[in-house]
């Protein structure tokens, strides 16, 4: 198989979780992918230094131009901050690269879609960084539901919690900018929205409260300064979806306690199922039918035959880990450059899912449902 050259641009959590994907997921997926580790770009130029030595990058720079416009690089990762997506995916587009792009893939659906309707005319791969959907467990959910075990659906209900802006000392920072779009809802809202039209399809109204608790937040650490929080910090919407029924959706950043509840209940008439994050290799599943005397739910866990789990390890209840899911994603991405269906979700799905976010955030403003 041909080499793929990769270029990362961003040396932050994402920057390094994408680096260490491509690295693995040459030994993960031997003769399926062949990633090379061409060039890093950090606006810290120490920073993409220090990458590029840890990782093996064949160069570095501070600039991201001289990173897209390298003849070696077939794709590139976009790892930055919200705000700089359009302009570096539209110059990725332009050179004629494949891109993988963090999500939300943009502030808000308007650039969502030109960078949408840029790469489908240039015929580029594209794929948005929702890699908690690469999880067997979710691949397994999904083909449960689609096959009847859950009856008709009638309820869901999603949340993604955590508390790393729960404390009032916790500086502003760029998750806080407005012009990086909405707050809780749009960083870790997009993941359960992505997971709720992955395993029941598209969303087509909705109806938000949007609420900012902490008011302002130092401008540096232990400053003395304040700055106004604009976005919010807890979204809860409810939702109705194209197949009839309906659902709630919770996002927030100051759960206190919680580092990463993202999960669902779905219910159906012949069954229901659970899933969270803080447990992800495991997937519980009901079945109402047979002796009400044996009912409860039955724990699934993950293992060999939830594909591609043992590409990792050969026996279950060993487990995947984060790094692993992003893997699989990378991996995924690499076959549709290398001409094999694109797995997703693609910069259309990603704007499909942004959609929500902006009528999530129009339906808090006005105080009313929004159809998509």
């Amino acid at each position: 198989m041909k080499k793929i050259g990769v270029g990362i641009i961003g040396t932050g959590f994402m920057g390094l979780s994408h680096a260490l994907a491509y690295r693995a997921a040459a030994g993960i997926f031997p003769g399926e992918v062949s990633p090379e580790l061409i060039c890093v770009a950090d606006i810290e130029g120490a920073a993409a230094e220090k990458a590029a030595q840890r990782f093996g990058f064949r160069r570095h720079t501070d600039d991201w131009h001289t990173l897209i416009n390298d003849p070696d690089i077939d794709v590139v990762s976009i790892t930055t901050p919200n705000r700089f997506h359009l302009e570096q995916a539209l110059a990725a587009i332009k050179a004629g690269k494949h891109v993988h792009c963090e999500k939300p893939i943009a502030p808000g659906s308007q650039d969502a879609a030109i960078m949408t309707e840029a790469a489908e005319a240039k015929g580029v791969v594209t794929q948005v960084g929702f890699n908690y959907l690469k999880n067997p467990m979710l691949k397994l959910a999904k083909e449960m539901i689609e096959q009847g075990e859950l009856g008709d659906i009638v309820s869901f209900r999603g949340i993604h919690a955590e508390d790393f802006m729960a404390s009032p000392l916790t500086p502003w920072s760029w998750r806080l900018d407005p012009s990086g779009g909405a707050g809780a809802v749009a960083d870790l809202g997009s993941h359960i929205v992505s997971m709720a039209r992955f395993l029941l399809g598209p969303i087509v109204a909705v109806n938000a409260d949007l609420e900012t608790v902490i008011k302002s937040r130092p401008t540096s650490s232990g400053a003395a300064e304040k700055r106004a929080v604009e976005v919010d910090d807890i979204a809860r919407l409810t939702v109705e979806f194209a197949r009839g029924c309906k659902g709630s959706i919770e996002a927030s950043w100051v759960a206190t306690g919680r580092n990463m509840q993202l999960g669902f209940e779905i219910y159906g008439t012949r069954g229901a199922m659970h899933f969270t994050q803080e447990r992800f290799n495991e997937l519980h599943f009901y079945r109402s039918e047979g002796n009400s005397g044996h009912h409860g739910f039955q724990r699934i866990e993950a293992g060999p035959k939830h594909a591609p789990y043992a590409a990792f390890c050969p026996a279950p209840g060993h487990q995947l880990g984060f790094n692993d899911l992003k893997t699989i994603e990378i991996a995924e991405f690499l076959r549709a450059v290398a001409g094999q269906p694109v797995a997703g979700p693609d910069f259309r799905e990603a704007w499909e899912i942004q959609k929500v976010i902006d009528a999530a955030v129009a339906s808090s403003r006005e105080k009313r449902w929004m159809i998509l």
